[in-house]
């Protein structure tokens, strides 16, 4: 072998080796991301708001992080197709597309849980505004606020 064969081997088994590095890091944040899911059907699932606000606000860094992560991946994936050895990179590249169904189902069954906790919300909203104590100037006590004060000095 001359020295440019080996030098394109060598580029091709780079390419190899850092697309799979790229698909295996896009496949532990979808790990992560499923779990963060799974832990936001939960706070939903609660009714706290900070709990359900924290895991929207994560949830918006991870989808971050993939999509970044996957404006990498698409040109070393048209470099691995001209290069094409089967060296478990398409086993991989399935099980990716299974997490995110996964991912894509979970975030479908959010959207749906946190509808309907909406709803409720805006159910108890509608009816403490019908609430004639909430909807009257004065006191629940029915004690007149003092308008001013009298001092002897």
């Amino acid at each position: 072998m001359d020295d440019k064969d080996q030098t394109e081997l060598a580029q091709r088994v780079a390419v190899v080796r850092r697309f799979k590095k790229l698909l295996e890091q896009q496949a532990g944040r979808l790990r992560n991301y499923i779990g963060l899911l799974e832990r936001q059907e939960a706070a939903i699932g609660s009714g706290s708001g900070d709990q359900i606000l924290a895991q929207v606000e994560s949830e918006e860094r991870f989808v971050a992080e993939i999509i970044s992560l996957q404006r990498v991946i698409i040109p070393l994936e048209e470099m691995y197709s001209a290069v094409s050895s089967d060296d478990g990179i398409p086993a991989l590249k399935a099980a990716l597309e299974g997490m995110k169904a996964e991912a894509q189902a979970q975030s479908a069954k959010n959207r749906e849980l946190l509808r309907a906790r909406m709803a409720v919300v805006r159910a108890d909203a509608d009816a403490m505004r019908k609430n004639p104590i909430v909807r009257s100037a004065r006191s629940a006590y029915g004690v007149a606020a003092p308008s001013f004060v009298h001092l002897k000095g």
